[in-house]
């Protein structure tokens, strides 16, 4: 009887998310760390991708340019992992010498695109504490003059390029990707009537896009009846502009950040 009460108390401390049933709106192709993070914590995920990354719609056009003439640059400011991927895809198309890179400034918005390029060899000289644009401008050391290339998500925030337009730099913003919409599949419909205990979500477009698939009183229901645990300020933001009640916001910007702070949600209950 003690063995067994032993065992119970010990899968409480190692399993804090035990059995709740965690919505994951990530684009498939980035929701298998935080899936993997959320089981070995007990939780159930259930992927319900707001988000297909695509290629942007000038086929490359701008970023290819951009790339041929990346000698030109003195920066390159990487503001999410897919943009570092997208990049060096484009790079190998055109058969242009990675090395290149090695003689430019980088700077990454957070630890997973610093990890990215650190994959490649290369080192960020700029990742600020916080992992929002606005950070990223506050550490930037001396733009004026200087010229950035911004490869982005086709539809991002303009924080960035009007920041360092303010400052004095010259900026070149190119789409290197493209996010569209997916058609949320059926399976994960009747999954959603069956009851979810937290939605998360990890950017502003993520909860952006969850409101548009299920429509705005849909998504207002479900976040009603669960806990709505975000990335970060930001997303936060959006989510209560949107209708939605946050329970969680990682003090981390990260998906590590995010998984720590839902855990101390459910530890603290």
């Amino acid at each position: 009887m003690h063995d067994n009460l032993h065992h119970s108390h010990e899968d409480s401390v190692t399993m804090p998310l035990q059995g709740k049933r965690i919505l994951v709106t990530r684009a498939q192709a980035q929701a298998h760390d935080f899936e993997t993070r959320l089981q070995a914590l007990g939780a159930v995920p259930l992927a319900f991708p707001t988000i297909h990354i695509t290629p942007p719609r000038d086929g490359y056009a701008a970023l290819d340019a951009a790339l041929r003439e990346l000698a030109t640059f003195d920066w390159v400011v990487f503001t999410s992992v897919n943009g570092v991927d997208h990049v060096w895809q484009r790079m190998t198309v055109l058969g242009l010498d990675g090395h290149v890179f090695t003689r430019l400034q980088l700077a990454a918005i957070g630890p997973a695109t610093a990890t990215e390029l650190a994959a490649r060899d290369l080192k960020s000289v700029v990742v600020p504490k916080r992992f929002v644009a606005e950070a990223l401008l506050e550490v930037m050391p001396e733009p004026a003059g200087k010229r950035f290339l911004l490869p982005r998500a086709a539809l991002a925030r303009d924080t960035l390029r009007t920041g360092l337009q303010r400052a004095g730099a010259q900026v070149v913003e190119v789409p290197a990707y493209d996010t569209i919409l997916p058609e949320p599949a059926s399976e994960i419909l009747t999954e959603l009537e069956a009851g979810v205990d937290v939605l998360t979500f990890t950017a502003s477009s993520t909860v952006r896009n969850f409101v548009a698939q299920l429509g705005q009183a849909r998504a207002r229901s479900l976040a009603d009846r669960a806990q709505v645990a975000v990335i970060g300020p930001i997303t936060a933001e959006t989510a209560r502009n949107l209708g939605l009640r946050v329970d969680v916001v990682a003090s981390e910007y990260t998906i590590g950040g995010l998984v720590e702070a839902l855990v101390d949600a459910y530890e603290l209950r």
